[in-house]
Formats: C-alpha cells, structure tokens, sequence
C-alpha cells in the first residue's frame, strides 16, 4: 500500500496566481479554464466572479497568455492581475471551495471533511493540486456514463486520471483490474492517495502519457482529456481495446464531436450516444 501523501511535506514551490474577472461568468469560465490548462496551468478555483489559476513558476512565461484566444473576444469581458505566491496551506483553498456533489442520486463525490451519507458509492476525494473533482461538466457526465455500464468483472484504462475519481468509481462498479494513467506529477500522487483512501486496491496508478499503452488490451477506455490529445491519441485506444470494447471520452465541446466521432470512425469504433452539459460533451463509442 502507498502511504499518505502529505503534499506540506513536498518540496515548496512558486507558483504564479492568476485572478480572472470574466462576464458573464459561465460559460466563460470553463472555456477559459480549458484554455489556460492548454498552456499549463495546472490547478483552477472557481469563484463567483471569475477564476483563480495557478501555474509553477518554472513553467511559467512572460507571454503564457498570448495562446489564450478568449481573452482576445470582444464579445466577453476578461480582466485579470498576476502574482507571485508560495505553496502554503493548499488544502484550505480547497476546503473553501470544495462541495461535496451528487450524481444521478447514487453517487457522492466528497472530501474526507464532508459529512458520510448512505449512499450507493461513496467516494472520497481529496483533490489538492488536480482536476477531476466531479464539479466539472466532463467528469461529472462521464461518472453519469460509467453509472450506467456494466463494469462487472471488465478491465478498464482511465487515461488522464487527475484525482482518480473515475477509475475509483469504475472499481466500486465492479471492474475486476483499472489501470489510471495522468502525465502531471500532481494527478499521480494524489491519485495514488485517493485510490488508498477509498480501499479500491485492484487499481493501478501510473505517470505517462499514451505511450505507456503497449500490449495491454482493456474492455473500457475512458479518457477526459482535450480535443487535441484526443485525437492524437484515439487510434492508440482503439488498439488496446477488446472486441465489443468501450470507449468513453470526454473533454471537449459540442462543436468538436463531429470530429472526435470521425477519429473514432477511422479506427473502427462506431458512435453510440453523448451527453452534454454547458456546451461540454462526454461521448460513447463500441467497437
């Protein structure tokens, strides 16, 4: 078993805070938010005005923003300041902001904090630094797919994993064997801390990227990623799943599904349903 991760302990880091003032305030934030992590910045809260962004400042650059094209309509309001901070204290951020979620009324999705409920999954989750909370249109529509499946006994692969929130439901679900992979260093301790915190020892945690996936072959794929690893990356799920296998993705906006489904379509997955939610998409493919 991994220990608890105390993240207080790990080295201190600087970081640089974005503060966004946007209006209207949705759906602005979660385009701004899908933008801003394409340049990488790593960790979001969201706010009742806006969003607070973080990025280290190793990776950070003086023209980080120019490839953050809202930022540039004119048919929003966008107003941010920056400033230098140090890693202090986390997790009280995240308990300012953190509520526990319900899906489909069977699910709940809290921190070690939030009161226990009777509920059919349990799950919690303590998010520190990583995305994937259930807060979030994409992963909250892909623990609605994965409620929905029939899990019992299947292999699964839960590409970009953040907290590990879907392979852990996938676990509770009954999958027999999840593989979690996330190519941020962040997402894969606190993975491995969310995967001990919620007993679910049959799934493994790992830090990559697609390339890990070489001879292993999975019933499910799931993978809330971007447009673009997506379609990068499809014909590289496609080649790790069983016949009749599942793919689940989710992570980009309805006017890219057409694409996503094409993708698909070149490696023999054929398109069974989405769900959307703000604009967001989660979609299902079958071989």
């Amino acid at each position: 078993m991994v220990p608890f991760l105390n993240f207080n302990d790990m080295a201190e880091n600087i970081y640089m805070e974005y503060q966004f003032i946007v209006e209207p305030v949705q759906p602005v934030s979660d385009i701004l938010i899908a933008q801003l992590g394409e340049v990488g910045f790593e960790s979001f809260v969201e706010e009742e005005t806006g969003v607070l962004a973080y990025i280290q400042k190793g990776d950070w650059r003086e023209d980080i923003l120019d490839g953050v094209s809202i930022l540039k309509n004119t048919d929003f309001k966008i107003a941010y300041e920056a400033k230098e901070i140090e890693q202090e204290n986390w997790n009280a951020t995240w308990e300012q902001n953190f509520q526990p979620i319900l899906v489909n009324d069977v699910c709940m999705v809290r921190a070690p904090f939030h009161e226990k409920k009777e509920i059919a999954y349990d799950i919690i989750i303590e998010p520190k630094m990583s995305f994937g909370t259930g807060h979030h249109e994409t992963t909250h529509m892909m623990l609605q797919h994965i409620l929905h499946l029939d899990l019992e006994d299947k292999t699964v692969l839960d590409m970009g994993c953040g907290t590990g929130v879907l392979a852990i439901l996938a676990s509770k679900r009954g999958a027999k064997k999840i593989d979690a992979i996330d190519i941020d260093n962040w997402c894969y301790l606190n993975s491995l801390e969310n995967v001990e915190r919620n007993f679910t020892d049959n799934v493994k945690v790992y830090e990559g990227d697609a390339s890990l996936l070489t001879e292993q072959k999975y019933d499910i794929v799931i993978a809330n990623i971007n447009r673009n690893i997506l379609l990068g990356d499809i014909p590289k799920y496609g080649n790790c799943l069983n016949r009749n296998g599942i793919l689940l993705v989710s992570g980009f906006y309805t006017e890219d599904l057409e694409l996503i489904t094409d993708k698909c379509a070149e490696v023999g997955l054929r398109f069974e349903k989405n769900l959307e939610k703000n604009n967001w998409v989660a979609a299902k493919y079958v071989f």
